[in-house]
């Protein structure tokens, strides 16, 4: 076991299975995050809004990132969801399998440019 320090869960709720999967591949693709879970059964949501109590069904997003990209996930979050108020909450992560954090902290890593030898 590693110390995941560095490493954050992020929790979104989604309206539509095709806007949960649209920003799975946004974040994802442009490696913001490592990885990202799409709930594929609904989760029953209760919350209040604008005083008036309210439910919904949501499609739950787990993504897998560092700390160092919660500001440009989010930021993709607010451009791609249809919600005036998208749920984004980072949960830190305390510890994780040495190798699967490796691979998380490469997979949102810029690609390496490959050096030119003169």
């Amino acid at each position: 076991m590693n110390s995941g320090r560095q490493y954050r869960v992020v929790l979104v709720t989604c309206g539509t299975l095709t806007e949960a999967r649209l920003i799975a591949r946004s974040v994802v693709s442009k490696r913001l995050a490592a990885c990202v879970n799409v709930m594929l059964s609904p989760v029953d949501s209760y919350y209040t809004w604008k005083g008036k109590l309210e439910n919904a069904r949501e499609y739950l997003l787990v993504i897998k990132t560092t700390a160092k990209f919660l500001a440009a996930i989010e930021k993709e979050v607010k451009r791609l969801h249809t919600y005036d108020l998208p749920e984004f909450l980072a949960l830190p992560i305390s510890e994780g399998s040495n190798k699967y954090l490796s691979w998380l902290q490469a997979s949102v890593a810029p690609p390496r440019k490959k050096q030119r030898y003169s």
